[in-house]
């Protein structure tokens, strides 16, 4: 009696493995990603990196000096007036955006009429250009023709005009106040997009259980938005720490470097001044803060696996 084998099947060829393959295809799709942050991400940070410690300048290329850069930053006052003016900058302009950005999202997710044109209209100040606002502001901020200084006039609260950008004082509360003018939109929106994530069916249990508006926010509203105010005030810190056009237009840092920003200052010394190594060595220095704030966000992002009934 004759005894068949059945043919084995055809061995895939490589292409039809590659095909086939789950994480190859998914490296495929992501390699013009990771080559597009390479070219435009890695190399001008390790470029960056590398100019502080040297002494290049504009047509120059510079050798090696080491710390020497970093060594005459931390003798700089100018140096630490901007890192103060950094911090203080982005912790006013953060708190600022987050109380009124909540604020905000928790009026419009409110059933209000027009509440599309409403949601539309906020997002102005973030959709135009920095430089068209930063140049509004600069209208209004003006010595002679501020129509703030008028208004105020007009009802007997000052009898002289106020000096927004001559004054140091003044001019720090000036950029601040256009910054969160021009943030705000971005808190709100993105927290209304979290607030409507959350379970209408949550805010109707508790209200059963005879929670109160305070109640319902503290303990259904925040717990429950936590994740997405990690990454939206992560975002907001992260632009507020590199704002360069607003500050630029505004004040280029004056007066008397009362608004300089670690960003502005290296731009100054770097491009303006011509010292390379200078401000790359300013710009490198801001990288701790920016990774601060990165943390910030992963550590936030935590509360996540909590709320799903992970472990801690």
């Amino acid at each position: 009696m004759a005894v068949t084998t059945a043919a084995a099947p055809p061995r895939p060829s490589f292409l039809s493995r590659i095909a086939e393959s789950r994480g190859l295809l998914s490296f495929g799709f992501m390699l013009p990603t990771v080559v597009l942050l390479l070219v435009f991400l890695t190399y001008p940070l390790g470029l960056g990196v590398w100019l502080g410690f040297t002494d290049a300048r504009i047509g120059r290329p510079g050798v090696f000096i080491g710390l020497e850069n970093y060594e005459y930053l931390w003798d700089d006052s100018v140096f630490w007036l901007s890192v103060f003016n950094t911090l203080l900058y982005t912790v006013s302009a953060s708190i600022l955006k987050f109380a009124l950005g909540l604020w905000l999202a928790l009026l419009l997710n409110e059933n209000l009429p027009f509440k599309s044109f409403f949601r539309a209209v906020v997002l102005l100040p973030w959709v135009v250009p920095t430089v068209l606002s930063a140049i509004a502001f600069w209208w209004i901020y003006d010595s002679q023709f501020s129509i703030i200084s008028w208004a105020l006039k007009q009802m007997g609260l000052i009898d002289h005009n106020i000096n927004f950008l001559g004054d140091p004082q003044n001019a720090r509360a000036s950029v601040i106040a256009a910054n969160v003018w021009r943030g705000i939109p971005f808190v709100a929106i993105t927290l209304l997009a979290g607030l409507q994530t959350i379970p209408r069916s949550l805010y109707e249990a508790a209200t059963l259980d005879g929670a109160g508006r305070w109640q319902l926010f503290r303990y259904v509203t925040l717990p429950l938005l936590t994740p997405i105010i990690a990454i939206t005030m992560t975002f907001s810190v992260l632009f507020t720490f590199t704002d360069f056009q607003l500050i630029y237009v505004l004040t280029r840092g004056g007066p008397v470097n009362a608004t300089h920003l670690m960003a502005t200052l290296s731009f100054q010394r770097g491009i303006s001044g011509g010292q390379l190594g200078e401000g790359a060595a300013i710009a490198v220095a801001m990288i701790p803060f920016l990774l601060g704030a990165i943390l910030f966000s992963y550590f936030g992002l935590q509360r996540r696996r909590w709320q799903q009934g992970g472990g801690d």
